[in-house]
């Protein structure tokens, strides 16, 4: 391990006379770790570098931060623990000097529509309180004005005798600010009916076409048995009563097929079942349906914005919270500056502090009301930074996943100044970023590697950046990597019209966006990128979309079952061994019958961690003793599932394994970069990076002209890059044409056509400001990107 003198002059290493302020790690060993050693000072920022995949997340999050928790949870009582997650002590033999960690990650917020901006910081919470103190006229307290509170309740009930006659009257109380119409969702749905069923048929001649809802079924039997409607006479026959129960009754209790079940009318339980529940969450077909059978608009009553009359009639100064909730947070950051009240001084300095920090942060441009669940990863992530900023704790661990993720050159500065804001108050501040520009204001590097997967997990370099850049190492090598601009670029065959796009903040854009070329679509965040790309290009265009979305699965999901691999080896085992396709499957018949092919056995032990071992009958490897006696081209279905995509692929490719359909998945996967995952490494244990490549790999299976890609570099090494331009270059010199909504240089540098948006963001943003060739960009810098991509290149 290589270490150099410091020579910078930001702030001085700590002096260490002992091991307290040092983050101790010895032996550890979670996932592709190999007993790695590192020890962390204490009070700096120190920046962990790898490619992807090399052990950065298993270090930071999966030991250091993960043993935290464990220990603060420990600090509660077993009755608490028993209602918290279980937390399994890390792989690592010695793990101290922790303090209490705040991992600020880039997990998408909750799609849960009652979720917003607002809602996830504290700034809602405080508006309430402000309009509830100075609010014109006077409605109620605080929650009067939240949209996720009901607006009227019963608080009790009184008995009222007129002669031999009792009454029971209910007094109702104003309590919430919730719309009735839409119960503070913001929009109604509306279901069409004919996705719902085939009227010309009746119940018992399928007649029902909605998922789950197949004839012999229960969901099928509740209304085909109910005895409400005719279950053999065709749903246009039925009388204005039948149509009734059949599609609105109320829920009833009532025996069915001999069992006593609830009834209810078909519309309320699509509702009930489907519509509450995070579409995301759903799988494709369910998902699907929802998108075919329900449209969704902007609720009349309380146009869009959740509330009631009564929250919206209540005014400051003429603005309602429904007003200053739509506001762009940077003017809302001004009009409450703008109010002077003495009697809530305190609530409007938190307030403006915490506005403040919006706009800080480059994030001024968002609204209080923009659902939590539209915002990117990287904005998520910053949006949490949010309610650390104005923290009064110290000595605190803050641990960042890249925090530069979704953020213009222009921004990066922003959050390198907020970082160390952070570590200056005292804290220890743990980053993993690949931007040069974050690893520039480092402290402390670890550098993990020197591959990735089973290449990776040790620790190449430790110790300052100026070492680092002379240690040798793939990150030192390419830190001062810059992409020349290309010196002649493609010409178009086409162009993609867009005309009038005013989706969010485009102001009534129009633009050509060229055909069969690679085209970068920049600007800072929050400029518009994505709302010209994913919301003004027709679907009808053969659009392959790539986005940022997160790819779901459970422990059992692997590289192999997601890109459809596994479908192609299954049926060249049993082609092989003249037996079915499902043995080699450890989620169907092949799977070991002990741990259910998961090859784990989960031990709960109530209150305590629950305890994962390896299951002996099958030592680990899902499947039973029997289907491992079946092989092809010498190996069993469970070496294979061990294999790396690059071996698969040698594997798959000739003698008597030769399989056409899978080595063609096992090839995109290693175009993409991803050569040194194995088949069956469960997804739960991919990186950020891994999972958008993944995706990518996936999709490039996709019939389609035109690709759309938003920011692939996400979670890419600065060694990857390189890469992914070849494989961005193979699908356009394939006849593909290529979009790729990016902020790297590298990337820019190497397009043939930009279109840069701005020149702000929100409603600073939504024009074109530039569209031509990157050395046109450069050589009259009239725009952001064009003074940071001059400043890349050299120009």
């Amino acid at each position: 391990m290589s270490t150099a003198t410091r020579t910078d002059t930001r702030s001085p290493a700590p002096h260490v006379a002992d091991g307290h302020d040092l983050i101790r790690v010895h032996g550890a060993r979670e996932n592709n770790l190999k007993d790695v050693t590192v020890e962390i000072p204490k009070r700096r920022l120190t920046v962990f570098t790898g490619v992807s995949g090399s052990g950065k997340s298993s270090l930071v999050f999966n030991t250091i931060a993960a043993e935290s928790q464990r220990l603060i949870n420990e600090t509660y009582s077993t009755f608490v623990q028993g209602f918290m997650p279980t937390l399994a002590r890390p792989e690592v033999d010695v793990l101290d000097g922790l303090t209490t960690v705040i991992t600020v990650d880039q997990q998408r917020m909750g799609a849960d529509p009652r979720s917003t901006v607002g809602t996830a910081t504290d700034a809602n919470a405080m508006l309430r309180i402000l309009f509830s103190r100075l609010g014109q006229p006077y409605i109620g307290p605080p929650g009067a004005y939240a949209f996720n509170v009901p607006s009227v309740r019963a608080s009790g009930a009184i008995t009222v005798e007129r002669g031999a006659k009792k009454a029971v009257k209910a007094t109702f109380h104003r309590t919430g600010g919730m719309c009735t119409r839409c119960e503070g969702r913001g929009t109604v749905s509306d279901i069409d009916l004919t996705q719902l069923y085939d009227a010309s048929k009746s119940l018992n001649e399928g007649a029902l076409t909605i998922p789950g809802y197949t004839a012999g079924g229960w969901n099928h039997r509740l209304y085909s048995e109910s005895g409400l409607v005719d279950p053999d006479k065709p749903i246009s026959a039925y009388t204005t009563k039948e149509l009734h129960d059949f599609l609105h009754r109320e829920a009833t209790r009532m025996k069915i097929a001999g069992i006593n079940m609830t009834y209810e009318g078909l519309i309320p339980r699509i509702q009930k079942s489907f519509l509450s529940k995070d579409k995301e969450a759903m799988q494709p077909h369910i998902r699907a349906f929802v998108e075919r059978a329900v449209t969704f608009a902007t609720c009349p009553e309380c146009d869009g914005t959740r509330l009631s009359e009564g929250a919206r009639s209540s005014k400051i100064e003429g603005i309602s919270i429904a007003d200053a909730c739509a506001m762009e947070i940077r003017d809302l950051a001004a009009w409450v500056r703008g109010l002077d009240a003495p009697s809530v001084a305190p609530l409007l300095a938190t307030l403006r502090q915490t506005l403040d920090s919006f706009v800080e942060i480059g994030l001024g441009y968002l609204s209080l009301d923009r659902p939590s669940g539209t915002l990117s990863g990287g904005e998520a992530q910053r949006v949490k930074m949010v309610r650390h900023l104005g923290s009064a704790l110290t000595d605190v661990t803050y641990v960042f996943d890249e925090p530069t993720t979704g953020l213009h050159p222009h921004d990066i500065q922003r959050m390198n100044d907020l970082l160390l804001r952070l570590r200056d108050k005292g804290n220890t501040v743990l980053v993993v970023e690949h931007k040069p520009e974050v690893i520039a204001i480092a402290d402390h590097v670890v550098d993990l590697g020197p591959g990735a997967g089973t290449g990776g997990g040790t620790v190449c370099f430790e110790g300052t950046v100026e070492g680092l850049r002379t240690a040798g190492t793939v990150t030192g090598r390419h830190l001062d990597d810059r992409a020349a601009l290309k010196e002649t670029v493609r010409t178009p065959t086409g162009t993609l019209r867009i005309r009038g796009a005013k989706a969010h903040n485009l102001r009534d854009v129009d633009v050509d966006i060229p055909l069969g070329v690679l085209t970068v679509v920049t600007g800072v965040a929050g400029s518009g990128k994505s709302s010209l790309v994913h919301g003004s290009i027709p679907a009808d265009a053969g659009v392959v979309a790539v986005d940022q979305s997160p790819i779901r699965g459970s422990r059992r999901s692997n590289p192999a079952t997601y890109t459809g691999l596994l479908d192609p080896i299954r049926k060249a085992f049993a082609k092989a061994n003249g037996v079915k396709p499902a043995l080699f499957s450890a989620n169907s018949e092949g799977a070991c019958p002990d741990c259910n092919g998961a090859g784990v056995l989960y031990t709960d032990l109530a209150m305590m961690a629950g305890v994962a071992t390896t299951c002996e009958a099958c030592e680990g490897r899902r499947f039973q003793a029997s289907v491992l006696d079946h092989l092809l081209g010498g190996r069993d279905i469970s070496e294979v599932l061990a294999m790396s995509v690059a071996e698969a692929e040698e594997f798959f490719g000739a003698g008597e394994a030769r399989t056409p359909a899978a080595h063609r998945v096992l090839a995109r996967l290693a175009d993409v970069g991803l050569g040194y995952l194995t088949l069956g490494q469960p997804l739960t244990t991919l990186s950020g990076g891994e999972r958008q490549r993944l995706k990518l790999a996936t999709h490039m299976a996709e019939k389609g002209g035109i690709y759309v890609l938003d920011e692939p570099t996400a979670g890419l090494h600065l060694a990857d890059v390189e890469q992914l331009l070849g494989l961005l270059d193979r699908l356009v010199d394939s006849g593909k044409s290529v979009i790729v909504v990016e902020h790297h240089q590298a990337v820019m540098a190497h397009a043939d056509w930009i279109i840069d948006l701005g020149p702000g963001a929100g409603h600073d943003g939504g024009r074109v400001v530039f569209e031509g060739t990157p050395t046109d960009l450069v050589t009259a810098p009239a725009t952001l990107t064009g003074h940071h991509l001059a400043a890349y290149v050299g120009a």
